[in-house]
């Protein structure tokens, strides 16, 4: 799971708690089997966690960049991130997906 990180291979791209979380769900919920219909509960349950992640976490933001306010591909700022209060940050983030991730699935 660590590629997640820095929004998908330190790439700037949509939160790695959030591909983590649709692929939790699509673990949970998804095609048993292929050739096989996906439970609708997945598509209802993906929906609501996208619209809490983004109305709960991160105001309404998708990217790590956006997110984290770094540019990746510039080591300085990636190594002032991971040293400074944006980490702590960030992982708070992934506290509070965790937490709604898990009160969509118990549902």
């Amino acid at each position: 799971m660590d590629p997640f990180g820095g929004g998908l291979a330190a790439h700037g791209e949509v939160c790695g708690a959030v591909i983590g979380g649709l692929a939790a769900i699509g673990l949970a919920l998804g095609r048993p089997k292929s050739g096989r219909e996906a439970d609708l509960r997945m598509w209802k349950l993906s929906n609501m966690f996208m619209k809490r992640f983004k109305d709960e976490v991160t105001d309404g933001k998708l990217l790590c960049r956006d997110i984290a306010g770094v540019d990746w591909r510039d080591k300085d700022q990636a190594a002032r991130y991971r040293e400074g209060e944006k980490f702590k940050s960030c992982q708070a983030l992934a506290g509070k997906t965790a937490r709604i991730l898990g009160e969509l699935l118990e549902r």
